[in-house]
């Protein structure tokens, strides 16, 4: 079960890209699409709401969880920037500029926790800039950097993908459901600004057909299962495990972008792609190394 959790999620992530184009497509905006369906996330989840309320009632208030405040903060980004990303830009690419995640991680729990660097987080930065370098080396354009607006969205997702799950290590006394509730509120509260800045909402809303508010409220539905899958299978497995199979939503990702999309990666892109995706598969290493030692 715990197995079967973490490859629904890969599955989901690697795929959720589609839907949410097709809604584009259809008038629903990224911004839109994400508010609602994160919405609808939480009120098909409504049964954790209790147990929630009281855990809330529960906490010593000298604690004044800034810790929750900045999950929900960094969690939301994590989910909407990937969605903006995703939309705008090539999907693989994206998604191993998001898989820069273990080299941010590292600099997060060295910052906010204090945990030192050993000989397979030097490994995993050297590893991780490498990637991204021979992937955004643009000899036209000078230094290795994104370019276009969606990878950089894309690699700033991945950076408050570390961190939310650096701070979710800090927080241990909110449960997995008040984590994955936040997580949902911060989703929804920073899509927004955005949506405010749009403007027109309420003529946006009366414009979704039928169709495409079945198919939010099948993605809600999907968001609400799928972060519960995630959340067990995290609980019981081992971090070196779970690492690695996480990592079949890059496989996901890359079928279902050259078939649904009919994007191609570059020679470059692979190596660059298999120097992030051995430093994803170090990061489980460091992670055990560290569990041992506690030990």
């Amino acid at each position: 079960m715990p197995i079967a959790g973490v490859l629904s999620g890969a599955l989901v992530w690697g795929l959720i890209w589609y839907p949410f184009r097709v809604l584009q497509d259809a008038g629903v905006s990224g911004a839109l699409a994400t508010l609602i369906t994160y919405l609808l996330a939480m009120l098909f989840c409504m049964f954790m709401l209790p147990r929630i309320w009281r855990e809330l009632r529960l906490q010593n208030k000298d604690r004044a969880d800034w810790w929750a405040v900045l999950l929900v903060l960094s969690a939301g980004w994590t989910n909407f920037g990937y969605v903006l990303a995703v939309l705008h830009g090539e999907v693989m690419r994206v998604l191993l500029l998001f898989y820069l995640a273990p080299l941010w991680t590292i600099l997060f729990s060295y910052w906010l926790l204090g945990e030192r660097l050993n000989h397979y987080g030097y490994l995993i930065i050297f590893l991780s800039l490498a990637g991204a370098v021979i992937m955004l080396w643009e000899p036209r354009l000078g230094l290795p950097l994104p370019v276009n607006p969606a990878e950089w969205v894309g690699l700033s997702a991945g950076m408050g993908f570390a961190l939310s799950n650096v701070v979710s290590r800090r927080a241990a006394h909110l449960s997995l459901p008040a984590k994955s509730y936040g997580v949902w509120l911060g989703t929804a509260l920073l899509t927004t600004p955005l949506l405010w800045w749009q403007g027109g909402l309420p003529d946006r809303l009366s414009a979704i057909d039928a169709q495409a508010w079945l198919l939010l409220g099948l993605l809600g539905v999907v968001l609400c299962g799928t972060s519960y899958a995630v959340q067990f299978a995290l609980a019981n497995l081992p971090a070196n495990r779970a690492i690695v199979l996480f990592l079949s939503e890059l496989v996901v990702a890359a079928a279902s972008s050259y078939f649904l999309a009919s994007e191609a990666m570059q020679l470059r892109d692979w190596l660059g792609a298999l120097l992030i995706i051995s430093a994803s598969l170090l990061s489980g290493k460091l992670h055990a190394e560290s569990e041992s030692s506690r030990e």
